[in-house]
């Protein structure tokens, strides 16, 4: 059976994914790490900004993110109950002089 080709007009109306920069704050599990992810909005009453964050499970299929590395990541359709993201690159190294070491790794 031949591959189906698509042609530009298909691929123009095809949804653009939604991407997300942020820091990864966890690689202890297989195949995942949590990014997290930080904006600012702005308080409905009192005018003022406030700093959130939200934090994404994403799949790393190589495994190639480690904590404190600046991440892009982008939507999948659900990969498991709460990974719905995908890690595209990485941004940039962390530092790993300026990782704190765990309890029992000192």
């Amino acid at each position: 059976m031949p591959k189906k080709v698509e042609t530009e007009n298909q691929i123009s109306k095809r949804a653009v994914r939604k991407e997300k920069v942020g820091l990864v704050t966890s690689d202890k599990m297989t195949k995942t790490i949590t990014v997290a992810v930080a904006g600012r909005v702005m308080h409905p009453k009192y005018k003022k900004f406030l700093n959130r964050t939200s934090k994404f499970k994403a799949h790393d299929e190589k495994e190639e993110a480690g904590i404190g590395d600046r991440v892009l990541i982008y939507e999948t359709p659900p990969m498991s109950k709460t990974k719905r993201w995908k890690l595209a690159k990485v941004l940039e190294k962390a530092d790993p002089t300026m990782i704190a070491p765990t309890v029992g790794q000192e």
